[in-house]
């Protein structure tokens, strides 16, 4: 009996993912990645705490995923934030829900996760090649690639191949997108990549930049373009960052593209009604300046206090009814965000339409494709590594059915 043959290419979660699928069911597979070592961007992201997936039900863990939502459920279907927490635990660690409902391995970085996982490829004998560089495809349609600097290519034949090269965030870490000329040669539609999971740029006075940079925002709404979402943002020297300026990201974007700027609203005191604001900045002291003011009624801290003093209206308002409104709904001009090598995923990849329900491509049939690769988004919180390793196990599970399905 001849063993089937795989090539995956991009050593990310969703690669080495659709590597293992792959691997059990009995096939050869070889692991390509241009980088010294595979997994980088997984072990940069476990240097904070890994947040593997989410614990909130399907319903609202779809909404992630904005437009693609319809086009995510079977993948989740295939392979569910249970799936995932059950495959930690089967390479030794365990998950726990932490107090947001973020799902996380015990060890709460990704290294002893990593570890374990490339033990186990290995004892699957799945074969890794790095510093391989992926070019595209020969005259005859073998796999290119060029090793470290030189521009001496070696091809490489498979039965089957899966394409998971990642966006284009974070290039240093492998994920460049120089993946999308070869595909758009072969008449693959690709959706431009995009920052997502971005900070953004507000043209801050000097003074609110130097006192201010570096410092959060705490307990705040943030809104626009009919998207609301709450959380700690963080105040850069050139704008905002953190969870809920990533959430509402894309109606972001899409103000930029609309009109090359965008108002953000920002909620100082969320979870109190504008009328009773007014009620409490109603007992104002003669003597108590605007600042001691908003801090002895409201409880704002200095740089909630200095970002009402950035509102590009004019003065700070005397009047209750007025302050009130304001601290509810401070305008914060965007102009711009910051580029995608800046950005923790992307947007835009090969369109949905280019794929069958087992993530084919329809114009190169058995080359399956998994990961950012795909046009979809989502912000951060367990739902990016998910879809990511979902999509990984869809893809093999995919090439699987495919090489059965040969003659």
């Amino acid at each position: 009996m001849t063993t089937s043959t795989a090539t995956v290419v991009g050593g990310g979660p969703a690669g080495l993912m659709a590597a293992e699928v792959l691997a059990r069911a009995g096939v050869a597979v070889t692991v390509y990645d241009r980088m010294p070592s595979v997994a980088r961007k997984l072990l940069l992201a476990g240097h904070g705490g890994l947040n593997l997936t989410h614990s909130e039900d399907l319903g609202p863990f779809l909404a992630r995923y904005g437009g693609s939502a319809d086009r995510i459920a079977p993948v989740l279907a295939a392979f569910s934030p249970h799936d995932l927490r059950d495959w930690c635990a089967g390479l030794g660690e365990p998950t726990f829900v932490g107090s947001s409902g973020r799902v996380f391995p015990r060890a709460f970085r990704a290294t002893h996760l990593v570890r374990a996982w490339l033990a186990r490829l290995a004892s699957l004998d799945v074969g890794i090649t790095t510093r391989q560089r992926w070019t595209g495809w020969s005259p005859d349609g073998a796999l290119r690639f060029v090793a470290g600097t030189t521009d001496e290519p070696t091809e490489n034949r498979s039965d089957v191949v899966v394409l998971a090269l990642g966006g284009a965030s974070w290039p240093r870490l492998g994920s460049d997108g120089g993946w999308v000329a070869p595909l758009e040669a072969r008449g693959v539609a690709v959706a431009p990549l995009r920052p997502a999971n971005v900070g953004v740029r507000v043209d801050w006075s000097p003074w609110f930049a130097d006192r201010f940079e570096g410092t959060p925002l705490k307990h705040v709404g943030l809104s626009t373009g009919g998207r609301a979402t709450r959380g700690d943002a963080m105040v850069t020297r050139t704008g905002l960052e953190g969870g809920p300026v990533y959430a509402i990201g894309a109606a972001i974007r899409d103000a930029l593209d609309a009109d090359g700027r965008c108002v953000v609203e920002v909620d100082l005191r969320p979870g109190v009604l504008v009328e009773q604001l007014a009620e409490r900045l109603d007992r104002r002291r003669p003597k108590d300046s605007g600042s001691t003011w908003l801090r002895r009624c409201l409880g704002l801290d200095p740089v909630a206090v200095a970002l009402l003093r950035e509102a590009p209206d004019g003065p700070l308002p005397t009047d209750p009814a007025d302050m009130a409104a304001l601290v509810k709904s401070v305008p914060v001009v965007v102009t711009g965000t910051m580029p995608i090598e800046r950005a923790i995923s992307t947007a835009g990849g090969i369109a949905w339409s280019e794929v069958d329900e087992s993530l084919m491509l329809t114009a190169l049939p058995g080359t399956f494709v998994a990961g950012e690769m795909l046009d979809w988004e989502a912000p951060t919180g367990g739902y990016l590594l998910q879809a990511s390793f979902s999509t990984g196990v869809v893809a093999a599970r995919g090439a699987l059915a495919w090489l059965a399905a040969r003659p």
